[in-house]
């Protein structure tokens, strides 16, 4: 199990990681923040990235808050950290 600082800008125009920074990644999703409807949004995103199903993604902390703690159940701390890399390596759009 490892555990991911989140940072959410909801209502955006398009649902992406945007990147990798400073302990935080930076995610945006086109739904509101009402009713939990960016959390859900959230999880999907994290789900199709990380390769795991929604059901594995545990939100810790922050469910009324832009930054966010979540846990990824299947993932091993070294796998999370290889992905990490690569949003960290992506330049940011």
């Amino acid at each position: 199990m490892a555990a991911l600082n989140i940072r959410v800008q909801a209502g955006a125009r398009r649902e992406k990681i945007i990147g990798f920074a400073e302990g935080l990644l930076r995610v945006s999703v086109q739904a509101p923040p009402v009713e939990g409807a960016a959390n859900r949004a959230l999880i999907r995103l994290l789900a199709r990235s990380f390769h795991t199903g929604p059901s594995r993604i545990r939100l810790v902390c922050g469910k009324r808050s832009k930054n966010k703690t979540v846990e990824l159940m299947d993932l091993s701390a070294e796998t999370l950290r290889e992905r990490l890399e690569e949003f960290a390596s992506k330049p940011p759009e």
